[in-house]
């Protein structure tokens, strides 16, 4: 049996923080004390001195896209690279995508998914499963699913011309319908497409980069939200919105919420912290995404959002291409879409909170790791420090000061959007159910070793809910 004692650390738990001990056995938290002696744990027992140093439950990216195969080619950062980038960010479980090939069989659909990130993956990982079609059988689709473990559907109301937009509002109500009965959470990318169409079809200006924001505006967001929103609405269910990237769209989550609406909103560290002057520049190829940057103002109004909890959950969307991938092209219509992040996420977040001051570290702790694990049902393995919880842990420096760029991250783009950065805090050391996989700056992680976790019925997230 591997035993493991971390001592003189700060342990930060969204519900509580102190200065504690932590024994570790094979994969489990097993105790916590104020003070656990070196004469108190088996002979053989690893022993960590903390001192200085915060401990947080590993982070959770709730929203990447490793290794994916997108117009002709694959993302730069594989399920091995990605979680390369993972550790190095203290991100022990990411939470990826499946796509529906509207054959019949999500549950077969996830268990490709699953069977290829088994092959790469170092740090744990779940799942998101994409829905793309209403269809006859759907119910045992979904029956068959959740049984595999995946709780979570993935929609878009935009994307009609790669056949992901299901535009016909009945068939909507009724695939959400059939996922509160099961308790199912439906998960949508928000963007209306009529929007977006009859902008493209009376724009005459160029394709660059910057004319992306222009083709994709906040209010095509605002639409979209308000589209699934007063269908979830009318049947008491909840609904979690990915990416949120605007004010208006933000607006929109308000007017819901004030109507009873009970929704989980994510936004990225992009839409806190880079706006569309990025997008300007000789490589504003490089920060093409969608939705799009959007401008200061709606960044500082997402900002304002996390701090007074409106938004409870950071991920990343990490969807990585290399520099030459980025570049390929400079019309807006044909980029491939995507930025790397996971690494940053952390650190960005940490930096941004400290310099608040309105918000701590178990708050961070909150955003990035305990809300996700409820609202996809892995808590309390994950997100937690507890016994019975898995051993997953970051060792973090509070008050390291440093700068991102392409030499000091990780990501096989070969770039990152935050280059020259200035943070605060960084991740010294990660465990994975007690197994070090980072340290010292030095990756330990081990392909395959990542474990596929199932998602439980966890109340679907409503203890986090605003």
């Amino acid at each position: 049996m591997k035993r493991l004692l971390i001592q003189n650390g700060l342990l930060v738990d969204t519900e509580w923080t102190r200065h504690a001990d932590i024994l570790v056995e094979d994969s489990q938290i097993v105790h916590i004390a104020a003070s656990i002696g070196s004469d108190e744990v088996p002979e053989g027992t690893e022993i960590i001195q903390a001192e200085g140093l915060c401990i947080l439950p590993g982070i959770i990216d709730a929203h990447t896209h490793f290794h994916l195969e997108s117009r002709g080619t694959v993302t730069a950062d594989s399920f091995a690279e990605g979680s390369k980038c993972a550790a190095y960010g203290g991100v022990t479980t990411v939470i990826d995508f499946a796509d529906d090939d509207k054959k019949g069989d999500l549950a077969s659909c996830s268990k490709h998914r699953i069977e290829a990130m088994q092959e790469g993956m170092a740090v744990d990982f779940s799942l998101h499963q994409g829905l793309y079609a209403f269809r006859d059988g759907l119910e045992d689709e979904l029956i068959s699913m959740k049984k595999a473990g995946v709780s979570v559907i993935k929609m878009f109301t935009t994307y009609k011309n790669v056949g992901y937009l299901i535009e016909k509002r009945d068939e909507l109500k009724a695939i959400f319908s059939l996922c509160k009965k099961h308790d199912i959470l439906v998960s949508v990318h928000c963007e209306d497409d009529a929007t977006i169409q009859k902008i493209d079809a009376q724009y005459e200006g160029p394709y660059d980069p910057a004319s992306h924001a222009k083709l994709r505006p906040s209010e095509a967001e605002a639409r979209g939200i308000d589209t699934v929103g007063s269908i979830a609405l009318e049947l008491d269910m909840p609904l979690y919105v990915v990416h949120l990237s605007s004010k208006a769209g933000l607006q929109k989550v308000r007017e819901l919420r004030a109507k009873g609406l009970r929704l989980i909103v994510e936004t990225t560290p992009h839409y806190l912290f880079l706006d569309k002057s990025k997008l300007e520049g000789a490589d504003g190829a490089l920060y093409v995404m969608t939705p799009p940057l959007r401008s200061e103002e709606d960044n500082l109004a997402l900002q304002e959002a996390v701090l007074n909890g409106e938004i409870q959950v950071i991920a990343t969307d990490h969807c990585s291409f290399t520099v030459e991938q980025k570049m390929a092209s400079n019309d807006c219509r044909t980029i491939l879409p995507g930025i790397p992040g996971t690494e940053e996420m952390l650190s960005l977040v940490y930096s941004f909170a400290a310099n608040s001051g309105r918000i701590g570290l178990q708050q961070v702790v909150n955003l990035l790791s305990t809300a996700p694990a409820k609202a996809f049902g892995l808590y309390p393995r994950k997100g937690a420090i507890r016994v019975g919880s898995d051993a997953d842990l970051v060792l973090f420096d509070p008050d390291e000061a440093w700068t991102i760029s392409s030499e000091t991250t990780h990501s096989a783009s070969g770039y990152t959007p935050y280059e020259g950065m200035q943070v605060l805090g960084r991740p010294v050391i990660t465990y994975l159910r007690g197994r070090l996989i980072m340290g010292d700056g030095i990756y330990l992680g081990l392909e395959g070793n990542g474990e596929y976790i199932k998602q439980k019925d966890v109340g679907r997230g409503k203890t986090i809910m605003h």
